[in-house]
């Protein structure tokens, strides 16, 4: 796939991935306006450069791993690179960040997990159109608001609303609540 064609078709799901955990930097404070925007950009930088060579709109699922987001003991080295950029330590970026999270970055879909065994919830999704292009796309915060970045798309529910929708009053064996509070 041509570098310029798969750039272009990766940066709704960039933008999804580095709000999130931009967001992460602003809420928990301790880091200014300047540098939160300044984070964000190279930390957008950083995942087109990145995954240029390893993004297939065809097959989703393909290097799905390659980008994949990792914060536990270790911290991610892009998310590093970026917190560097701004004069974060790696303990600060600790500090700023949830200890354990998994961040999916594919093809129309970005997905997150709070802890090892946190629900998965979905950030932004899309439908493919024409050349791999996104036809539709949805989006949701952290907090289970959702906005469709196409007016003609449904809203799409938080993993805690779908739970309410199907009238559990707690998950099923194969499900772990995730609460996520400030």
């Amino acid at each position: 796939m041509h570098t310029l064609c798969a750039r272009g078709t990766m940066k709704p799901e960039i933008n999804a991935a580095v709000g999130f955990l931009s967001r992460f930097l602003r809420v928990k404070g301790h880091v200014n306006d300047r540098q939160v925007q300044t984070f964000s950009q190279s930390l957008q930088d950083i995942l087109a450069e990145q995954y240029k060579h390893h993004w297939f709109p065809d097959r989703p699922c393909k290097g799905s791993g390659y980008r994949c987001i990792r914060i536990n003991h270790k911290m991610d080295p892009l998310v590093w690179q970026a917190g560097q950029r701004i004069g974060l330590t790696i303990q600060q970026l600790y500090l700023l960040l949830p200890s354990e999270l998994t961040l999916w970055v594919d093809p129309f879909e970005v997905s997150y997990r709070i802890g090892e065994d946190g629900s998965i919830c979905v950030l932004y999704e899309s439908q493919p159109g024409p050349g791999g292009m996104p036809a539709t796309a949805t989006t949701s915060s952290p907090s289970g608001n959702s906005g469709a970045v196409n007016p003609m798309v449904d809203s799409h529910i938080s993993c805690k609303e779908e739970l309410m929708v199907l009238g559990r009053t707690s998950p099923s064996k194969g499900y772990n609540m995730m609460t996520v509070s400030s």
